[in-house]
């Protein structure tokens, strides 16, 4: 169908053109007063905590002081060692828990359910004093002709920490394993085998790669949980950032400073690390999202051009 459109009338044939008193719409955007006042009680609730601590007796020149203390740089050097090397135990653990308990034969599948049970309903800190304290049960540590030591020797500081922290994260991984292992179809194993892939090549090649998207997301939040639950080894005399911040404190003579200067150094690896998770959920989301979600910097980018462009058009 053909419309004629009259150019004198500025639109279709047959449409009136407009009166001498009318005017273009102009809408009016409604007013939400409720996020006026929720905005406002925000701010001055963050204005009074501003205003409390700026009244404490708090030296705040004593944090950039030892915010670069070779002893804080050694203590945050161990806390990201500790973080490394239990999430290592924790994933590779995890993994096979997680195999195990999908596995047909009951006894493994056994196994792997106490393993989680256990090490799970057990807070990690009772966790950490057991393996310190075990000295008081055994005098040694004899695995025959390899190796045998005096288990107070043995059972260091920071393989306390090591073994505390590792294999409790073990049994959370292996849940998050276990649902990414069965959030892929069936048919994927299926097809698979009839291709004549044996089972292992199956979960290696097909299987797991197609988990990885269910399962960084939440290890992203258990490495950064991780970097968090290692002030808990201070118990175990490992001097880690925390321990060291309160060391440092009780020479100082500024406790809570230092305290605040270790919740800083928390904040900014963890703040590191949640950028690594970003790109790193990014990267596995290419083959289920159609378009990628933009990166930060292409957000800035896009916030730029869009103050520019002039209101009601384009750039």
């Amino acid at each position: 169908m053909t419309v004629d459109i009259d150019k004198t009338a500025g639109g279709p044939a047959g449409t009136p053109p407009p009166g001498p008193g009318a005017e273009a719409i102009k809408a009016i955007p409604v007013r939400h007063y409720g996020r006026y006042v929720s905005a406002a009680v925000a701010i001055a609730l963050l204005a009074a905590v501003v205003f409390a601590f700026s009244q404490g007796k708090i030296n705040w020149g004593a944090i950039p002081d030892y915010f670069f203390d070779d002893r804080v740089l050694t203590g945050m050097g161990k806390t990201l060692l500790i973080t490394v090397l239990a999430m290592l135990i924790g994933i590779v653990g995890g993994i096979v828990l997680a195999v195990m308990r999908l596995s047909k034969n009951p006894v493994t599948s056994s196994i792997s359910w106490f393993y989680i049970w256990f090490f799970r309903g057990t807070p990690v800190l009772v966790q950490l004093v057991v393996w310190f304290n075990l000295g008081l049960v055994f005098e040694y540590i004899n695995l025959g002709p390899f190796y045998r030591d005096e288990w107070s020797d043995f059972m260091t500081p920071f393989l306390t920490a090591l073994l505390g922290l590792g294999l409790n994260e073990a049994a959370y991984m292996a849940e998050i394993c276990r649902a990414g292992l069965l959030a892929v179809d069936e048919g994927q194993t299926e097809a698979a085998h009839a291709l004549g892939m044996s089972q292992a090549k199956t979960l290696r090649r097909i299987v797991v790669p197609q988990a990885m998207r269910v399962i960084v997301p939440p290890t992203g939040n258990e490495v950064i949980n991780m970097l968090k639950t290692t002030s808990l080894v201070s118990v175990v005399q490992y001097a880690e950032l925390f321990r060291v911040a309160q060391d440092i404190g009780q020479t100082s003579g500024a406790p809570a400073e230092m305290l605040f200067l270790a919740a800083a150094w928390y904040l900014l690896l963890t703040s590191v690390f949640s950028v690594g998770q970003y790109y790193l959920e990014r990267h596995y989301a290419r083959g289920s999202s159609r378009q990628l979600p933009p990166t930060p910097w292409q957000k800035v980018k896009t916030n730029m051009f869009a103050l520019g462009r002039p209101k009601g058009g384009t750039a």
